[in-house]
């Protein structure tokens, strides 16, 4: 378990990377940060040249791979970080220097535990990609299929335990200040944070990811995934089909292959509807590099996508929410999106839907019938954060991976069609969907369904009270989190509160006296 004073030091640094970066003035100056965060802000950056203009991609980056997770975490969360952050970690790139090709065969080979070349004919040592999981290389198998391979970085789970670990203890703190801090769960966003990326380090959940897709979108033919190739994949390894295609992010390149960029926007807008919305499966690491381009002028055009680590679900309560939250802000309902935040228990049952209803009506009215060129998206996020601390509305962690790919395919789309209207695209799909799942067909279907199940279940539920299951919403319930011991909470039992004191000050002073003597140097 690591200690307290550990935990201290690292912030420390990491506060001083921070600082230098010029990140920290915003924490300072936002209103609504706890008055003790301020003041670690401030001792953090003493001494410290800082960057005039904040640089918090460039922060993260520099820290290392559990800090770029979490800043991609926090790109979505304008409500805890800042509009500006939130805007500026949204370039936060999800590379580091490549790992020697000898210590990729080392990890190849003592996972697979033979010589790498029973497994490949052929592998290039320089990697075509190196994030901070994981690299991948290209390569031929025996039997002359072109795939690519991707290997976890070696060391990186040891790396990532470490950093997180003080991430909890950090969360947890700050959690119990109370107020803001306790509204915005910050607890949960690492608890998030730590269970998507974990899921990253076994890549045979990633293969599993990418197989569970690609049967969901088997009746789109103009979305693929990768075959994978099981044989050469294990939990440090994963094998998939090598892509030949255009990036989606070189436009310059799909305008000389003859693609209709406004279609292929719209294509990729509804391929995420589908995912989210039908499926309740979606690929949620959206970016430019993660999808390709197939075919051509005169061909039949597939948008193809890569790297599975990172996949979001969706209940299909919550998604017939989301779609009706969705519609009703296209069509102007906002009494019937009211209604639905208050059903989900997305906001607590003291506000009125009235109330409610008007206050999204300010965030929607301005949206509709615009192209995302004037307002986006992105920017009615930003106004449904706003109100939520006027309406105590909990943070709902399901939905922080939604709003993080919501943001990256409006980015992309605008990208190919700068004048595409989101709403004029999604809408026809989500009223037909809602249509579908909400229908008289689909309402009898349901019903019966229910109805046989509670049949079934008759003597179990003869056996319990049904008040002693009551309805949790939208939300599901929230995994159990690490227990912290919150070292002010002892300040009442204890008196080695001056203790923790002086080791945040010696700690400061060290990370100060280091920096100063390094720009010395």
């Amino acid at each position: 378990m690591t200690s307290t004073p550990v935990h201290i030091w690292r912030l420390l640094k990491w506060a001083r990377v921070l600082a230098r970066h010029g990140a920290l003035r915003g924490i300072e100056n936002d209103r609504n940060a706890p008055a003790p965060v301020k003041r670690l802000c401030r001792i953090a950056r003493l001494g410290a040249r800082q960057s005039p203009e904040p640089d918090y991609a460039g922060a993260f980056q520099e820290i290392g791979p559990a800090a770029i997770k979490l800043g991609q975490a926090l790109a979505t969360r304008p409500d805890l970080v800042g509009e500006i952050p939130a805007r500026n970690l949204l370039s936060l790139q999800d590379s580091l220097p490549p790992v020697p090709f000898a210590a990729i065969r080392t990890q190849i080979e003592s996972t697979f535990g033979r010589p790498i070349d029973t497994l490949f004919a052929s592998i290039e040592e320089d990697p075509v990609g190196a994030a901070s999981i994981a690299q991948v290389h290209r390569a031929v198998t025996l039997d002359g299929r072109q795939v690519a391979v991707k290997v976890l970085r070696p060391g990186i789970r040891e790396q990532f335990t470490r950093d997180v670990d003080t991430y909890e203890w950090a969360a947890a703190h700050l959690e119990a200040l109370g107020g803001e801090a306790t509204r915005l769960r910050p607890r949960a966003v690492i608890a998030n944070l730590k269970r998507w990326t974990l899921r990253e380090f076994d890549l045979r959940r990633e293969a599993a990811s990418a197989s569970e897709l690609s049967d969901a979108m088997k009746g789109i033919e103009d979305y693929r995934v990768p075959a994978i190739d099981w044989d050469r994949t294990n939990g440090s390894v994963l094998t998939l089909e090598w892509i030949d295609g255009i990036k989606m992010s070189n436009l310059g390149a799909l305008r000389e292959a003859g693609y209709d960029l406004p279609a292929l926007a719209r294509r990729l807008v509804l391929t995420f509807l589908t995912q989210a919305i039908s499926c309740g499966f979606f690929h949620a690491d959206m970016h430019q590099g993660n999808l390709f381009v197939q075919g051509g002028a005169g061909r039949h055009t597939t948008i193809v996508a890569i790297d599975f680590g990172i996949m979001g679900r969706i209940n299909r309560q919550a998604r017939l929410w989301l779609a009706e939250i969705l519609y009703g802000l296209t069509t102007g309902n906002y009494r019937r999106v009211a209604e639905i935040h208050f059903e989900a228990q997305y906001v607590p049952s003291y506000h009125t839907v009235e109330e409610f209803a008007t206050a999204l009506r300010a965030v929607g009215e301005p949206m509709r019938g615009k192209a995302v060129s004037e307002l986006s998206v992105g920017q009615m996020l930003d106004g449904l954060f706003a109100i939520t601390r006027d309406f105590d509305m909990a943070v709902q962690p399901h939905l922080l991976l939604l709003q993080k790919t919501m943001v990256m395919v409006e980015g992309l789309a605008t990208a190919l069609d700068p004048k595409i209207n989101m709403w004029d695209v999604s809408a026809p799909f989500v009223k037909g969907w809602i249509r579908d799942e909400l229908g008289p067909e689909a309402v009898i279907v349901d019903r019966l369904r229910e109805d046989v199940d509670t049949l079934l279940r008759l003597p179990a539920l003869v056996r319990r009270i049904e008040e002693s299951f009551p309805a949790k919403g939208g939300a599901p319930e929230q995994a159990p989190l690490p227990d912290v011991d919150i070292i002010w909470a002892r300040k009442r039992e204890s008196n080695h509160w001056g203790g923790y004191a002086l080791a945040a000050i010696l700690g400061g002073t060290a990370a100060w006296a280091l920096t100063y003597w390094t720009l010395l140097a």
